[in-house]
C-alpha cells in the first residue's frame, strides 16, 4: 500500500502569495453579519496564508525539499513570515519592498461549508519577474506557479516568461485555476482580458488544478466535463480536480479518473485542503510508475488526516 513516505525526496519550487492569515472558528452563515453589531467566536488564529505558502509548509511537511519565491514588504510581518519560511526547512527567496506592506486576509467559514476571504495583499500583487530569482530553477523538479490572478505584473507578460524559464531548466509546471477575485466583480471585456492571459500560457503547462466551480468558470463552460476538454484542448496535459465530497480526479488524454474521499472523523481544519491535495500530486509527479488511482487514493488519504489535525501542515506565524 502506497504510503506518504514516497513523497520524501521529491522537490517543489513554488511562486505565490504570502501573507497572514486571520481565521475566526466557523460562523452560521446569515444576514446578521450584514447589520451593526459584534459576533463572537471561540478562537480567532493567526497563521501563514496564501495559497503558495501553504502549498510550501505542505510540501515541507511532507518531506520534501521545498524553495518559495514571493514578495514581502520591509516589515516586521514580512520578517516573521520569512523566519516561519526557514524553520520549516523552506529556501526562502523573497523580494522586499518598503512601499508595499504585507498583506493579511481574514478566512471566514462557515458553518455550511461556505467561506470567504477578506483580504488586502499588496506585497503580492505588486508581484514582479524580474524580482523572481530563478537561478534556484534547476535545483527542483516541478514548478508550482499559485496565486496566478493576483500580480498584474504577472498574469501579462510574467507568467509567460517564468514558465519558458522552468521549461528549458527541465521542471514540470504547475498552475492553480484558484478563483480570481475580479470574477464577478469586474467588467466582461476586463474578465475576457484576464481569462485569456492564463490561456495563452497554457501550452506551458504540465497540470492545472482545481474544483469545480473554478475550472468551469475559467472555460466558460457549462459543465466539469467541457471544461476538462477545453483546458487539454488548450495545450494542459492533465488536470487535477478538487471535488470535494466526491473525492479528487484526474483527467488526462480525455479520460477522468475519480477516487472517493476518505473519510475524516472530525472537521479541525477547514481551509487549504486543495492545496494539500494538490501538492500530494505534484510531489507524486515525478514518480510514472505509481498508477494515478493509487495517487489518487494517498492523496485523499493525507488530506484527510489534515482536515482531523492529525497532520500539521499550515504553521503558525514565528514571533
Amino acid at each position: 500500500m502506497l504510503t506518504a513516505i514516497v513523497l520524501s525526496g521529491s522537490s517543489l519550487c513554488i511562486i505565490g502569495n504570502l501573507n497572514r492569515d486571520l481565521k475566526p472558528a466557523a460562523l452560521p452563515a446569515g444576514d446578521y453579519l450584514f447589520a451593526d453589531g459584534e459576533t463572537s467566536v471561540a478562537s480567532v488564529s493567526e497563521t501563514v496564508g496564501g495559497g503558495g505558502a501553504n502549498s510550501a509548509f505542505a510540501a515541507a511537511a511532507l518531506g520534501a525539499r521545498v524553495a518559495f519565491l514571493g514578495k514581502v514588504g520591509a516589515d516586521a510581518l514580512g520578517d516573521r513570515l520569512e523566519r516561519t519560511l526557514v524553520r520549516h526547512g523552506i529556501t526562502a527567496r523573497l523580494a522586499r519592498d518598503p512601499t508595499q506592506p504585507t498583506g493579511t486576509s481574514i478566512a471566514l467559514t462557515f458553518t455550511n461549508g461556505h467561506r470567504h476571504f477578506v483580504s488586502s495583499l499588496p506585497n503580492s500583487e505588486s508581484l514582479a519577474f524580474d524580482e523572481l530569482d530563478l537561478a534556484v530553477l534547476p535545483q527542483f523538479r516541478h514548478l508550482l506557479r499559485a496565486d496566478i490572478w493576483f500580480s498584474e505584473p504577472m498574469l501579462y507578460g510574467g507568467n509567460q516568461r517564468l514558465f519558458h524559464a522552468a521549461r528549458a531548466a527541465g521542471l514540470a509546471v504547475s498552475i492553480d485555476l484558484n478563483w480570481d477575485p475580479r470574477w464577478g466583480r469586474a467588467g466582461a471585456a476586463e474578465i475576457a482580458r484576464r481569462k485569456e492571459a492564463v490561456r495563452a500560457v497554457l501550452p506551458l503547462v504540465t497540470l492545472a488544478h482545481g474544483n469545480v466551480r473554478e475550472l468551469t468558470e475559467f472555460t466558460d463552460a457549462a459543465d466539469l466535463d467541457t471544461a476538462l476538454r477545453r483546458l487539454t484542448g488548450w495545450g494542459v496535459e492533465a488536470v487535477v480536480v478538487h471535488l470535494g465530497e466526491r473525492g479528487a480526479g484526474y483527467f488526462c488524454r480525455g479520460s477522468l479518473v475519480v477516487e472517493p474521499p476518505a473519510t475524516a472523523k472530525t472537521r479541525v481544519n477547514t481551509t487549504g485542503t486543495g492545496d494539500v491535495l494538490s501538492v500530494c500530486m505534484m510531489l507524486l509527479h515525478s514518480q510514472p510508475a505509481v498508477p494515478i488511482p493509487e495517487r489518487l487514493r494517498l492523496a485523499n488519504q493525507i488530506v484527510a488526516e489534515f482536515i482531523e489535525g492529525k497532520r500539521g501542515l499550515i504553521p503558525g506565524i514565528e514571533a
